[in-house]
């Protein structure tokens, strides 16, 4: 509360003295003045004058003269006495039921949430030393400990990701070649961070996601290369000559996928709103670790190779592939795998044809049983609002007492670890409706100590049914980039009074559809404002104007700021505030208000009516048209979007007036540009690839089919929503399926690449040329799918692993951001690994087979054309 010097003035001493409110402030601004009186030269000298007035103590305030008649000074200690006060109180502040001073600390956009909270809790125990013992101090909803929790989950699920990849790769390559592709985790991290620290960039959930996410992709390079470098050494070379060639053969498909990859995530950069502000980091960490793998796996990897490694003495059979006669020995998962190539080759156009129709079946199965579309993930929250609506002109203390009672209600709500009420005027920032009177915020317990936040919040609310006269209103904290309330319609018109009517039909609709909870609109709330409409042709008489007796009803309202003062323990000036004592400021007393006049004192009744008068609340337009607005939310288990399209439905159906106009604003806006623009972002990825798989391959078969894959791919995803019950999350899907695009084309590049080198440079048939890279490539594949798929599993089970106080959680509140997109890439690599490893070889078959059956149909065709031996 801010300060205030009150000069209280006696009514009936002001009357006797014939004083007026404007008298008494033309009085204090004429003298509270430092006047600079100009400047005189003696000749002997130059000198500035000035004439000092200025309030130094509250001694000046009380001595000012206000009347003079003859030797008679009447001065302000006359008339009034003088206190040092708060202002009137705008709000009131509780925690836990006991009144409080709150300080909201906000720190400033870009700052570092922990290092701001830290400073702050520094300042607060080196200052608290001087208070004095009685005063108790204690921190509310910092924000700091959950994101420290929730960035000590994600390093957690890091390191996990890291141990399984390392766990995979020792097992498929053995301990020296899993040590190289261990070396390039580490070392493309430091890189990729050390690319953001210089663009200023702060480590937060997204970029630490970036990096879980980049595990699996970061090393598929380096296991290209030294599964290569392997086989070369299973045929003898030194290790010094293997690296070299793995990393001079394998560059270019390596770069490729690279690029294709880069290709996949570079249009998210540009993601424009909230959304993209918040997700921007997701691209970047995955731009910057996936260029500095790239370095390792062609540098770093092959020069360490050389090192580290040995002549292999003992050779698997799967190792040594290098010829067709070879596919004889093979043993174990690769011979099967052998034999189902060789047989699904035989048949090519078969195993196209029945990818194709999988295609299309599980787009129409999907289409038919999916479970709609949500925004953004629901993440379980750490704190919550309760907004306390009530109406009518009530003093701060009316509403104060309404909002302790219902603070004392939710008090026996388990679940709560603080609670923090404010009543009047709420923090910074927010969008709340005009008839909340309070806000009272949430502090909840562990999430794994307390029911779920919508059990405690629907408890919140049975507890508070009772209370008559007022709304309760519950609202989750917002996690990413939410904005207010997810179903938002804004009505527009030029004429302002088809609004609340279309209002009225639209509330009534939604009443109708079901499913809406916390419904509110921006109607004007109904209250009174009290006029005092002045006959001026009757106030002139008594010689006197609006200004002369509105300043004179001030000493009944809020006062007469007359001059400021700035004391000796304060930085800041204070006003100084004249008006009449507690007992006289009342309505029935701005009725009994008199004014100085020639005449002598009248009441100001002979001049001015009181009348009520509807209060004017905010008017907003919107593109020049008047506007309001319809806001609310969806009840717990409904989908946000099937609500919305619920409700667009229905309006579409009803006959509006022509003349107003209706949009959906909030989430449905946001939904719909995410939207777009990821369809546009995938789009441009799909483009980008196609000109770098051209550039490579130098064949639009070959470029199609990669791409093909690409699509081929959103069969899994699709599979696992069905599977999962999911909705469609439009922003953790929708990035999943880009990311998807840039891991699957890495497996069929190299698959390719190795087919289009065998058949050239071996002279190897179509066929033979496809069994044997298959063989070949199918350990590299394998393993590039599972260490990308293991990379992100933790998040896919919402596990969490504390190898510090070994400890396992499911469901932790950090894991929930991420489980969509993790799901999608976890069940896009599981179909389209499958389809990569037989599709392909069997699409680069189809290729020769399409071209001899239409051969040998041109060859039909000419030996039986027509007749033309004359008779």
């Amino acid at each position: 509360r801010e300060e205030q010097v009150e000069i209280i003035v006696d009514p009936v001493k002001v009357e006797s003295y014939g004083l007026n409110g404007t008298d008494i402030v033309s009085f204090f601004q004429r003298s509270d003045q430092l006047v600079a009186a100009g400047k005189m030269d003696t000749g002997a000298g130059s000198f500035a004058i000035k004439v000092p007035g200025l309030f130094e103590d509250l001694n000046d305030i009380m001595g000012m003269p206000l009347r003079v008649s003859g030797d008679s000074v009447v001065k302000t200690s006359d008339i009034a006495h003088l206190r040092r006060n708060f202002k009137d109180p705008e709000n009131f502040a509780r925690l836990d039921g006991k009144p409080s001073v709150a300080i909201e600390v906000v720190k400033r956009t870009g700052e570092n949430v922990i290092e701001t909270v830290s400073a702050v809790r520094e300042i607060i125990e080196r200052e608290r030393q001087n208070w004095p013992s009685g005063i108790q101090v204690s921190f509310s909803q910092d924000a700091s400990e959950d994101i420290k929790e929730r960035l000590t989950d994600l390093q957690n699920n890091l390191v996990s990701a890291i141990l399984l990849v390392m766990i995979v790769c020792i097992a498929a390559l053995g301990l020296t070649s899993a040590t190289l592709v261990g070396i390039a985790i580490p070392g493309a991290f430091l890189c990729g961070i050390m690319v953001l620290f210089a663009a200023g960039f702060t480590v937060n959930v997204v970029v630490l996601f970036g990096l879980i996410l980049s595990v699996g992709m970061l090393v598929d390079g380096a296991i290209v290369v030294t599964e290569y470098a392997d086989r070369k050494l299973a045929e003898g070379e030194r290790p010094f000559v293997a690296y070299g060639t793995a990393a001079k053969r394998m560059a270019w498909p390596i770069i490729t996928s690279t690029m294709t990859t880069l290709a996949a995530f570079a249009p998210l950069l540009f993601w424009p709103g909230i959304v993209g502000e918040f997700m921007i980091y997701l691209p970047i960490t995955v731009l910057s670790v996936l260029i500095s793998s790239l370095l390792m796996a062609l540098i770093f990897v092959p020069t360490l190779g050389r090192v580290l490694t040995r002549r292999r003495t003992n050779v698997k059979p799967e190792a040594k592939l290098t010829k067709v006669e070879d596919l004889k020995n093979v043993k174990g998962f690769t011979k099967i795998y052998v034999s189902i190539i060789r047989t699904a080759s035989k048949a090519s156009w078969l195993v196209v044809l029945g990818a194709i129709l999988l295609l299309i079946g599980v787009q129409v199965l999907y289409a038919k049983n999916n479970h709609g579309v949500k925004f953004f993930p629901d993440i379980e929250p750490e704190f919550a609002s309760v907004l306390v609506h009530a109406r009518g002109n009530m003093s701060i203390y009316e509403k104060d007492a309404i909002v302790k009672t219902v603070a004392e209600h939710i008090r026996s709500v388990e679940g709560i670890k603080t609670m923090y009420s404010r009543t009047g005027k709420t923090g910074q920032g927010n969008d709340l409706a005009e008839d909340v009177i309070g806000q009272i915020q949430l502090e909840f317990k562990e999430w794994d100590e307390r029911p779920t936040a919508d059990q405690i919040l629907n408890n919140v609310t049975e507890v508070t049914q009772g209370i008559a006269g007022i709304r309760v209103e519950t609202q989750k904290a917002e996690e990413g980039p939410g904005q207010g309330k997810p179903v938002h319609l804004q009505i527009r018109s030029r004429m302002p009074e088809l609004l609340s009517p279309t209002i009225e039909k639209i509330l009534a609709g939604m009443r109708e559809i079901g499913g809406f909870t916390n419904i509110e609109d921006s109607r004007p709330i109904p209250g009174i404002e009290w006029q005092m409409d002045v006959d001026r042709a009757q106030a002139a008489k008594f010689g006197l104007d609006i200004t002369t007796i509105g300043q004179t009803i001030r000493l009944v309202t809020n006062g007469l700021k007359v001059s400021e003062y700035r004391p000796d323990d304060a930085e800041d000036e204070i006003d100084v505030i004249i008006r009449y004592p507690l007992d006289d400021r009342s309505l029935e007393h701005l009725d009994e208000v008199r004014v100085e006049t020639a005449e002598g004192s009248i009441p100001i009744t002979n001049f001015v009516k009181r009348t009520p008068q509807p209060s004017v609340t905010t008017i907003e337009r919107a593109d020049s048209l008047r506007m309001m607005e319809v806001k609310a939310d969806v009840m717990p288990g409904e989908n946000v979007a099937a609500k919305i399209k619920e409700l667009q439905e229905w309006a579409a159906r009803q006959s509006f007036d022509p003349r107003v106009n209706f949009e959906f604003k909030g989430e449905d806006e946001d939904q719909k540009e995410a939207q777009d623009f990821l369809i546009n972002a995938f789009m441009v990825a799909l483009f980008i690839m196609a000109i770098i798989l051209v550039t490579q391959f130098n064949s639009f078969y070959s470029a199609f089919l990669v791409l093909s894959a690409v699509i081929m791919s959103t069969i899994g995803v699709m599979i696992g929503l069905l599977v999962t019950g999911s909705p469609f999350n439009i922003v953790m899907t929708g990035i999943g399926v880009i990311a998807l695009a840039g891991i699957i084309v890495n497996n069929n590049i190299v698959l390719i690449d190795t087919f289009d080198v065998l058949k050239k440079r071996d002279k190897l048939s179509t066929r033979d040329a496809v069994i044997l890279t298959g063989a070949q490539r199918l350990r590299p594949v394998v393993l590039t799918t599972i260490t990308t798929g293991l990379g992100v599993m933790p998040m896919v089970f919402q596990m969490n692993i504390d190898f510090f106080s070994r400890d396992i959680s499911f469901g932790a509140p950090s894991t929930q951001w991420w489980v969509d997109l993790s799901t999608a890439i976890m069940f896009g690599l599981i179909f389209s690994t499958p389809l990569t490893l037989i599709v392909t070889p069997c699409a680069l078959q189809f290729r020769e087979d399409v071209g001899h059956f239409f051969n040998k149909i041109k060859r039909k065709f000419t030996k039986s054309g027509p007749d033309t031996t004359s008779v």
